[in-house]
This record gives structure tokens, C-alpha cells and sequence, in this order.
């Protein structure tokens, strides 16, 4: 079994080699049932942030959390060097919650995407997927001291449910983890300061959905910022957030939202991208 540690993932030679996503072994049938609809899941969900924009080459991650082996926590993380918009079920990387890889695998993995998912994951049983994002529009938001504001009907929808993490530089110590879990609480999205945004759900598909609103409200606050002095823009009271958090609340209760949306999704990425399911 390859099993690599993350001091060991940085000590590769320089001149290696990335395989690409589609030549690596098909992992269908090696693997069981529950784990291979999560690779898919899972690949999926990085094709779909590429379609949306929501990159930042290869250095953000998405994870799912797979049943305990043994008693022992896996969740699946991406290959570093593999670009979301290809990457396949097979590539994923199975690791353990001390980031040491637990499959035969070519690739290898970051360990700033170990740090930050895996004490999310540990802390949360309702982590089934985590997303975590560098966009432009997220990134604006969180170097504001104010953060994600109720400028607008999307903003209100998540941020009741939104905490906030202060800057620690790369994700690198592992001592962050409980610095990172005391911050997000029982919430469902971080803002990471002067960093980017993190979601997280029960599915792959309420995690994207959250993170979808949350992206949308930080693009919107950040045109409307372009355009208008702060006393020019209308900020809705405490209050009415809390009565638009409260009706838009079942887009994020599994099998809700994430069913209206997702099997569409699926859809789409078949006609655009195929290929996730390899």
C-alpha cells in the first residue's frame, strides 16, 4: 500500500509527474458500493465549482467523509495537480485522519487541505462533504472587517448560519484545527479571513448549495460596493435577516434543496464535462 505522509508529499523530487485523471485504474467494483457513489458524488461536485468559477488552479479541496473502516475515520480529498474540471471518481485520494494516505494511488496529496477538512469533518457528524473555495468575490468579503453584509435577499438566506475564522497564515499546523472548529461552532459556513469562504453539509449537494448562495450574496455585495458609497447602500435590519433565514431555510434541509437542484446539475455536467464517473 502506498501510504504517504504529508512532510513525504512535499519531498517529491522536483520533475514529477502528475498522471492524468483519466489513465489511472477505474476504481469501480475495487471499491465498495457506498464509497464509489461518494468518488462520483465527490468528483462531480469539483467539476461543477470549475463550471461555476469557483477555483483557484489546484490549490483548493473538497472532501467527503466515507462510513469509519474499523472503527477508523476516511474521508476522499483531491489529488494535488489534478484540475477540478477533470477530475474522475478513480483519482480521489483516500486518506486517514492523521492525512496519510490509505490506497495505492500515484498522486499525492496538500497538506493545507488535510489541516482545514479534517477538522471539520472530525468536529461535525453532519460534514458529510466540505468546500472550500479561493474566489475573487469571496476573498473581497472576508478581508472586510465588517464581513458579508444584508445587503441583499441571498446574503440574508445564509448569514445566520455564517461564522468567521481570523487569518493564520497557510493552513500548515495542525494546532489551527481547534481554533478553526471553536470558530465555525454549529454554523454551516466560515468565512476565512483575508483567505476564502467553506461550506459544508450532510451532502455533496446541500454543501454546493450553501456555497452557491454564499458566493452569489459576496459577488452581489461586491458590485453593489463598486457602484455606491456605503451610506448609499441599503443594509436590511438584524430582524428582517432573521425572517429571511427562516423562509429560505428548507433550500438547505436534506433531500429539499439539494433534490430540487442536484439531479439538474447532474444532468448538466453530463452534457457539458463528462467523464466524472470514471
Amino acid at each position: 500500500m502506498n501510504v504517504q505522509t504529508n512532510s513525504e508529499a512535499l519531498q517529491v523530487e522536483a520533475g514529477f509527474n502528475i498522471p492524468c485523471p483519466t489513465t489511472v485504474d477505474r476504481l469501480e467494483g475495487k471499491v465498495s458500493d457506498v464509497e464509489w457513489h461518494l468518488r462520483k458524488q465527490l468528483a462531480a461536485t469539483y467539476r461543477l465549482c470549475a463550471m461555476h468559477g469557483w477555483t483557484d488552479l489546484v490549490f483548493t479541496h473538497i472532501s467527503a467523509r466515507l462510513p469509519d473502516e474499523n472503527g477508523e475515520h476516511r474521508f476522499l480529498i483531491n489529488p494535488y495537480g489534478v484540475m477540478f474540471d477533470e477530475m474522475t471518481a478513480s483519482a480521489l485520494v483516500k486518506i486517514d485522519t492523521d492525512g496519510k494516505i490509505c490506497q495505492d494511488t500515484p498522486y499525492f496529496i496538500n497538506p493545507a487541505g488535510f489541516t482545514i477538512h479534517s477538522a471539520v469533518h472530525l468536529a461535525r457528524e453532519d460534514a458529510g462533504c466540505v468546500i472550500h473555495v479561493h474566489t475573487p468575490y469571496g476573498m473581497a468579503v472576508s478581508a472586510q472587517k465588517k464581513g458579508l453584509r444584508r445587503y441583499t435577499q441571498m446574503a440574508m438566506q445564509v448569514y445566520n448560519d455564517l461564522a468567521y475564522h481570523d487569518y493564520e497564515g497557510i493552513a500548515l499546523e495542525l494546532d489551527e484545527r481547534e481554533r478553526i472548529v471553536k470558530d465555525l461552532g454549529k454554523k454551516s459556513l466560515l468565512m476565512l479571513r483575508n483567505h476564502g469562504t467553506l461550506t459544508l453539509g450532510p451532502t455533496c449537494g446541500t454543501a454546493f448549495l450553501r456555497m452557491y448562495f454564499l458566493e452569489n450574496a459576496c459577488k452581489a455585495q461586491i458590485f453593489a460596493q463598486s457602484v455606491g458609497k456605503e451610506s448609499e447602500l441599503i443594509e436590511e435590519p438584524q430582524d428582517m435577516g432573521d425572517k429571511v433565514y427562516m423562509q429560505g431555510a428548507a433550500a438547505f434541509v436534506p433531500g429539499m434543496g439539494d433534490n430540487l437542484v442536484w439531479p439538474g446539475l447532474m444532468r448538466k455536467l453530463q452534457r457539458t464535462n463528462p467523464g466524472y464517473d470514471h
